[in-house]
């Protein structure tokens, strides 16, 4: 590495922020060779600006994400998924890594899904020495997932159950107690289309006949929510 390496954090919690400043000096400590310039941002605001500003100047090459920082002022940015997204468009070349107390198996597959980031590290699971092990994987040989993300991939992979990315949120929404004839506010589809799904999901998971809790507890046990 050349010459320093652009990194921009964005996190709402500056104690968060100063362990990751930290990660990456103790990283140049045990390796001469890296080198970064940091920056910071504490909200959704002061991120886009420091990215649009970032994409017409010295793009980043690093970026480390929060999913959980709270909304823009005008609502246009909800969160860090949105944020990643945006990178993605502003940066060719950037490598985004995702720090998120999220820990269920559906919000990091859409994490993965949307974002693809190349390290997904869960807030249970992080340590300085973690960190640094990120840092370093994330510029030498990406991706890098901590246990929780492997174990839940794992998981996902060992069976063979089909469903898409509708049917993955239903059963997230009903996991979260929302009713049936409260699905067509937050999906695009009718209570018939959407009870249909449900009757299918209890096929493919092999608990037709049985109640709502059957199908989430399997589901869960299989890594869907």
């Amino acid at each position: 590495m050349k010459s320093p390496c652009r990194v921009l954090i964005i996190d709402d919690h500056p104690l968060i922020t100063d362990v990751y400043k930290g990660a990456l000096q103790k990283t140049t400590k045990l390796n001469k060779t890296f080198k970064f310039s940091v920056d910071v941002a504490h909200s959704c605001d002061t991120a886009v600006l420091k990215i649009n500003e970032a994409a017409k100047k010295k793009p980043f090459d690093i970026v480390f994400l929060d999913i959980r920082i709270p909304a823009s002022k005008d609502n246009k940015i909800l969160g860090g998924e949105d944020l990643g997204i945006l990178i993605r468009k502003r940066f060719k070349n950037i490598k985004i890594i995702v720090s998120t107390s999220y820990d269920d198996s559906y919000m990091i597959s859409c994490i993965l899904k949307n974002i693809n980031p190349e390290a997904y590290v869960t807030k249970g699971d992080l340590t300085i020495d973690i960190l640094n092990e990120t840092i370093k994987t994330v510029i030498l040989d990406p991706p890098y997932y901590s246990k929780t993300v492997m174990k839940i991939l794992r998981k996902q992979s060992a069976n063979d159950f089909v469903i898409d990315n509708i049917d993955r949120k239903i059963l997230y929404e009903l996991s979260n107690g929302t009713k049936m004839n409260e699905l067509p506010n937050v999906l695009p589809l009718s209570i018939a289309a959407l009870e249909r799904r449900k009757r299918i999901l209890k096929d493919v998971f092999n608990v037709e006949g049985k109640g709502d809790r059957d199908l989430l507890q399997l589901a869960h046990e299989k890594g869907f929510i």
